[in-house]
């Protein structure tokens, strides 16, 4: 049987010859063929007898019989790939296509994923969990029931197959991808290990798209038509079947190139696409076959986080992370690490649980006192336990940050990713806005000045009782009431970035177009706009639309959405909630504290240029110093802004 189907008219003839990966002697002609399973008797043996090569004879085997040419692998060199918490030996080798499959799950998608923290996601959606480290094998171990990880990766392959297609066929492919050993904890009736990409997944998917499942074991029903090859139908696979379904794929297409020897359109169609999966039945792979971490007491425990670590900063192709998904990815190396170092508290394991969100949290919450029912109460969570003083666990955050010292705005992308994890079932057009409104900024630096605890605000009295404390001037009442409504108000569409027709909805009277958190502390520091704030929690979480503050009280407003809220809201920010305090011509004062701020906001955006400079430097390997001449202008300037700041400010308390 084919495993091609090519309807008789094409209109991409050119040609297409299959193209010679052999490594040695070239002098014959070349037909793509794979060597018995006997060429891989010296490669098994010579990579398990190698010292840093720390993975399973399985995984070996997988190596071996994956390869193009095992010869090639007795006697190969490993390389050494540094990354934050260590080192990682990798085998750089040509593999079978169809012998590694994709991510178990693709961190470029973390931003789409559905997670179990969110009540409304289903089981057949949501993210797994993350998988663990190995005791003594460089190898990621997953614990999630293997049909959970078979939809995973096949959604995530499909996903991928369609946003990102690569041009393979035409040419083989030329960049490696990466590929590291997993292992499965309950694996049913499948093998219970595989390589699984963790860069690559594009090349990969685009390589399989016009591979049909032959009518053999591996397809999952009796239809007739021939199904899309998908990574879950090889998983099924016992790695010896796997390897013949390649050579049979492989000697069914050379049978194709043989056999259609005419001139006609046809023929021709045929041969270019029999040479198309040939060319995409192999691809180069660095397959990570050990770890050796800084601290040995660590063993294998930051293995995990040391292959993120390479495909974050280190093997990110041609398609970067997308700014939410890298965030996602941090963030998640942060919690990590913070557990790590025993900086998450006595009921660690539960607030690490609560703060990725990848598993059913209703226990964990129960056991922090907090209703798991409320996704704003996750949310403030999250916030509160990311924006704690504590010098060691702001050492973490700026290391895992690339940057030289911790600011609030820092934290921001980390806190907004793992907080809308609570709201990940929203759909993409609803969150889309959220997730725009809180990277304009959510926090403000009291949040990181202040110990402030998250409280079981879950009903109207709790929420009443937290109002009378943050009036009377209780700074971590005030600071939890401005969060839950920060958030409560952001996810329900009610404090959004500005629309350009926020003026007009408010009489053309300037409005504060700041981010949300500068927005909510400037609400949050009137007595009016906290009386806003915790009827806006009370009225939103009941479904009902938040009510406004006129005539001395809170007063419900017929015909406001969203916008009109939201535009109200910066402008009462801007100008106060009294009526006639609106005005367009700010004050003297006014116009100090916009200069200072603006000023503030500048050195920060300073501070974060240099942190990139100094990152750009690190991945580049520069050790070079800047010559002084270079630099003396901008020591200068530092040096006067210094001594013009310090005239018109008072001395640093002793």
């Amino acid at each position: 049987m084919s495993t091609i189907d090519i309807p008789d008219e094409h209109d991409d003839i050119d040609g297409i010859e299959v193209i010679d990966i052999r490594s040695g002697d070239r002098s014959t002609p070349f037909e793509h063929r794979v060597e018995p399973v006997s060429k891989t008797t010296k490669a098994i043996k010579f990579l398990e007898s190698h010292p840093d090569v720390q993975i399973s004879p399985a995984a070996v085997r997988r190596i071996a019989f994956g390869a193009v040419e095992p010869g090639l692998l007795e006697g190969a060199r490993l390389e050494r790939h540094r990354v934050e918490t260590g080192w990682l030996s990798v085998l750089t080798y040509r593999a079978y296509t169809l012998l590694l499959s994709p991510a178990i799950e693709n961190d470029r998608l973390l931003d789409e994923a559905h997670y179990a923290a969110d009540p409304d996601t289903s089981d057949q959606q949501r993210v797994l969990s993350m998988p663990t480290a190995h005791d003594t094998d460089a190898t990621l171990v997953y614990a999630d029931a293997m049909d959970d990880l078979l939809a995973a990766i096949d959604r995530a392959s499909k996903s991928v197959r369609k946003n990102n297609p690569q041009e393979v066929g035409r040419r083989i492919v030329e960049r490696p991808l990466t590929a590291v050993p997993a292992t499965f904890l309950n694996p049913g009736r499948h093998p219970d290990d595989d390589l699984s990409l963790v860069d690559g997944n594009s090349r990969w998917a685009s390589c399989t798209a016009d591979i049909k499942v032959p009518a053999s074991s591996i397809r999952p029903t009796n239809a007739k038509d021939p199904d899309s090859l998908l990574p879950s139908h090889l998983m099924r696979l016992p790695l010896a079947e796997r390897r013949d379904l390649v050579r049979e794929i492989v000697k069914n297409a050379h049978r194709d190139i043989n056999a259609n020897t005419g001139t006609s359109r046809a023929a021709r169609a045929k041969r270019d696409q029999a040479a198309r999966l040939l060319n995409a039945m192999t691809v180069p792979v660095q397959v990570i076959v050990g770890y050796t971490d800084d601290h040995p007491t660590m063993g294998m425990g930051r293995f995990p986080v040391a292959v993120r670590s390479l495909l974050m900063r280190m093997n990110i192709g041609v398609r970067e992370f997308k700014e939410p998904s890298k965030n996602g990815v941090t963030a998640e190396e942060i919690v990590t690490a913070l557990f790590d170092a025993g900086e998450l508290g006595d009921n660690a394991q539960v607030v690490r649980d609560v703060l990725l969100g990848r598993t059913d949290v209703t226990d964990a919450m129960k056991s922090l006192g907090l209703n798991p029912a409320l996704r704003d109460l996750r949310f403030t969570f999250v916030v509160q336990q990311l924006t704690r003083k504590e010098p060691r666990l702001n050492a973490v955050m700026a290391a895992k940050l690339d940057k030289r010292s911790l600011q609030v705005t820092h934290r921001s992308g980390p806190i907004v990713e793992l907080g809308l994890r609570s709201y990940s079932s929203l759909p993409k057009e609803k969150l889309a806005p959220v997730r725009t409104a809180l990277d304009t900024g959510c926090l403000w630096q009291a949040l990181a000045d202040h110990e402030w605890p998250v409280e079981n605000i879950d009903n109207d009295k709790a929420v009443d009782d937290l109002l009378e404390r943050a009036d009377n001037d209780d700074i971590p009442a005030r600071l939890l009431l401005g969060v839950l409504a920060m958030v409560t108000l952001v996810t329900s569409g009610y404090l959004l970035a500005p629309g350009g027709s926020a003026e007009q909805i408010v009489g053309n009277i300037k409005v504060m177009r700041a981010g949300v958190g500068t927005v909510i502390k400037t609400v949050l520091d009137t007595k009016e706009g906290r009386q806003v704030l915790a009827d806006a929690i009370k009225r939103i979480r009941a479904g009902l639309h938040p009510q406004w503050w006129a005539d001395g009280h809170l007063v419900e407003q017929d015909g406001w959405k969203g916008s009109d809220f939201n535009a109200h809201l910066r402008l009462a920010a801007n100008h106060g909630f009294a009526r006639e305090g609106y005005q367009n011509d700010p004050t003297a004062t006014e116009l100090e504290d916009k200069a200072l701020t603006a000023f503030q906001t500048s050195l920060t955006a300073a501070s974060a240029d240099l942190d990139d400079l100094i990152a750009l430097r690190k991945m580049n390997g520069t050790t070079t110093e800047l010559s002084w001449t270079v630099v003396e202008p901008s020591f200068k300037q530092l040096s006067f802004m210094g001594n013009d700041l310090a005239r018109i400010a008072e001395g640093e308390p002793r």
